[in-house]
């Protein structure tokens, strides 16, 4: 067999492999799944994340606005706006979430003070505690009912979002039943509260 020979045989092979069309959508399916299941797997933790961002939101908004229908509130009644908490972030975990519900009272310059603060799974504010409310909430005089909830999410599958990230949300009420919300004279457990 001469050089021209072997070199035609050759170009004979790669024509006939160019033009053969078996197995190449698998060849392709295995070069993409990777890609595909990543980009799935993402989207699914990227959507609990951003339900569960939602759920924040709307847990400190129901708790805040709950709170600034009293006119005065009990340990009962505290207990029981700070634990529909969890109704309103179901149906994911609400163990690790810190609930915090404040009353913010400003002085003539506008600056604030913790009037009594309660939080379900954490540590309320100091009475008397110093706080810089948004600028355009700082108005002499008034007092405000302060929401906050912290949720740590861990997403389930751990792929693509690794880690916790921790969510934040806080919110303010004016009270609507009268200046402000008179808290007891003492708080008793299961709430954790100061005044």
């Amino acid at each position: 067999m001469t050089l021209t020979g072997i070199i035609l045989g050759f170009r004979s092979h790669l024509r006939s492999f160019a033009r053969d069309r078996e197995a190449v959508a698998a060849v392709e399916f295995a070069i993409i799944l990777p890609f595909m299941l990543l980009m799935y797997i993402g989207s699914v933790e990227l959507g609990d994340g951003l339900a569960i961002d939602f759920k924040v939101t709307e847990t400190a908004r129901s708790v805040t606005d709950l709170t600034s229908q009293y006119v005065s509130v009990d340990t009962a009644t505290m207990s029981s706006i700070l634990g529909a908490s969890s109704t309103v972030v179901a149906p994911y975990p609400s163990s690790n979430m810190v609930v915090t519900v404040s009353e913010v009272t400003t002085n003539s310059q506008g600056q604030g003070t913790i009037t009594w603060s309660c939080s379900l799974n954490g540590t309320p504010h100091t009475f008397g505690q110093s706080l810089t409310l948004p600028t355009k909430l700082q108005t002499p005089s008034i007092s405000l009912i302060w929401g906050e909830v912290t949720y740590p999410y861990t997403p389930s599958i751990g792929y693509v979002v690794t880690g916790t990230i921790t969510m934040y949300q806080s919110t303010y009420f004016y009270p609507r039943m009268s200046n402000t919300v008179t808290p007891p004279t003492s708080w008793t457990a299961p709430v954790s509260c100061s005044t």
